[in-house]
């Protein structure tokens, strides 16, 4: 039987702060003053799509308003709460967290930026929250995400 030696804790800490060195030098490498998010028919770039997806993990604020800043039909699919009650468990969320409930409304250029947005593992699973059927995203931003 081959025995495969267990990688250290500090194995994985150097592991996960050279991903993260990666991200940052793509994310740098695509310039985010480009203007070119969006194409003559309203649709996002391959531009902008590449950035939701290298954006870095520790601006989750700065990902949630550029993504806002594109998104199609936002008077329609697009809301933010000061905490609220939680849908599935009925408890409170303090004022604190401010909730995003996104829709794509069906319209294949917001779900282009939902498949960017889960591309971006880790902003992806620090905050979304759930997805219903019909293209109904909740995510969460607390005020310490933020600092």
């Amino acid at each position: 039987m081959i025995e495969l030696a267990k990688p250290t804790r500090e194995e994985f800490r150097l592991q996960g702060e050279e991903l993260h060195q990666q991200m940052l030098q793509r994310f740098a490498a695509l310039d985010v003053l480009d203007l070119d998010t969006l194409d003559e028919d309203g649709y996002p770039t391959d531009h902008a799509l590449e950035l939701i997806e290298a954006w870095p993990w520790n601006d989750p604020k700065g990902w949630f308003e550029f993504i806002k800043s594109i998104w199609h039909l936002k008077s329609w699919g697009w809301a933010e709460t000061d905490g609220g009650v939680d849908d599935w468990t009925e408890q409170q969320i303090p004022d604190t967290t401010k909730r995003f409930h996104i829709s794509t409304a069906g319209w294949s250029g917001n779900e282009s930026i939902i498949r960017a947005m889960e591309k971006n593992d880790m902003l992806w699973h620090f905050h979304w929250i759930q997805s219903r059927r019909g293209g109904h995203y909740i995510f969460e931003l607390k005020s310490d995400d933020d600092e």
